[in-house]
């Protein structure tokens, strides 16, 4: 028989209306808190819920993410992360006892954070977001949208944490000191975190101990494994920044569209000289991740619009 979810709750889930048919394997996402666990509970019959009901004859089992993968026959089976912790070879073979106990009528909830795997397995996907049905459907229509969500939520925290200076190496003559790196988001807000395409500002505040008649700064963006990724500096970019006297602050802006691949890079600066004696040279110095609503592999995201024709 099909559980019917009629406005129930149970804190943070709040007044869930579903139905979830024999035979299916439905997937639960949403961040942590959001009620997920409460939905396996329920559907399990673990719990009552604190308003509305549940209507089923079922009698279910519910699994938490450190009890023993018991795969065995029963009406319903509620997984709370249960596949997190298991390798390669037992993930295999539970697929093969899911499909088996779908093919015999078992409901089957799992909740997961791992998107693959859920578009690896999963009827239907329910997305939760504090403590409410968010979407419900195909993984091709929901993932994109939580993915979206998520990246949203990943670029508005970038926002919240300063970014600290930790280089790897720094060297120099002491004519100029580094005093700030700052990333900004087309927004004009600081932020660790950029989202891929949006205009991007990088900053670079130096303040000058001696004269220099031709300062020139600089920047390299690499990948956490130390790839280059792409670098320029004010010569390159035919800005004049001198000559300037001791006890003078420049302050340098780098802007471009941040066609970059989501994952981690490193921000290098520095003040040198034309003929590239270095004034103050940071390595490494700042960290920040681009986010995206989608993976590219790679580190430039052209963004290619794609077309196809029969030929």
């Amino acid at each position: 028989m099909a559980i019917h979810f009629h406005e129930a709750s149970l804190a943070p889930l709040h007044q869930l209306t579903a139905t979830a048919p024999d035979g299916a394997i439905i997937a639960l996402i949403g961040e942590d808190g959001s009620g997920q666990r409460q939905i396996l509970q329920l559907a399990s019959g673990t719990v009552l819920p604190d308003s509305g009901e549940v209507l089923t004859t079922n009698a279910g089992r519910y699994l938490a993410p450190a009890e023993a993968l018991n795969l065995g026959p029963v009406p319903v089976l509620a997984l709370d992360h249960s596949l997190a912790t298991c390798d390669a070879l037992v993930r295999t073979r539970a697929a093969l006892g899911l499909e088996r106990l779908r093919r015999q009528g078992t409901i089957i909830f799992f909740a997961s954070h791992e998107l693959d795997l859920v578009a690896a397995l999963a009827d239907e996907v329910w997305w939760i977001h504090e403590g409410r049905l968010q979407a419900r459907g195909d993984h091709r229509e929901i993932l994109p949208k939580y993915q979206h969500h998520l990246a949203a939520r990943h670029r508005a925290w970038g926002e919240t944490i300063p970014g600290h200076l930790l280089p790897s190496l720094r060297r120099g003559d002491g004519r100029a000191e580094i005093l700030a790196l700052e990333t900004f988001g087309q927004n004009g807000q600081a932020s660790i975190v950029i989202q891929s395409g949006e205009v991007a500002t990088f900053c670079v505040t130096v303040k000058f101990n001696a004269a220099v008649d031709q300062p020139v700064v600089g920047i390299m963006i690499r990948t956490r494994i130390g790839f280059e990724v792409y670098g320029t500096n004010t010569e390159l970019e035919k800005l004049a920044l001198g000559p300037v006297v001791a006890g003078q602050t420049i302050r340098v802006a780098f802007q471009f569209p941040c066609l970059l691949s989501p994952q981690e890079y490193t921000l290098t600066a520095a003040s040198h000289d034309p003929d590239g004696v270095w004034h103050d040279w940071m390595e490494d110095a700042l960290a920040f991740s681009v986010a995206d609503s989608r993976y590219t592999a790679g580190v430039a995201n052209l963004r290619a619009q794609v077309t196809a024709e029969t030929l």
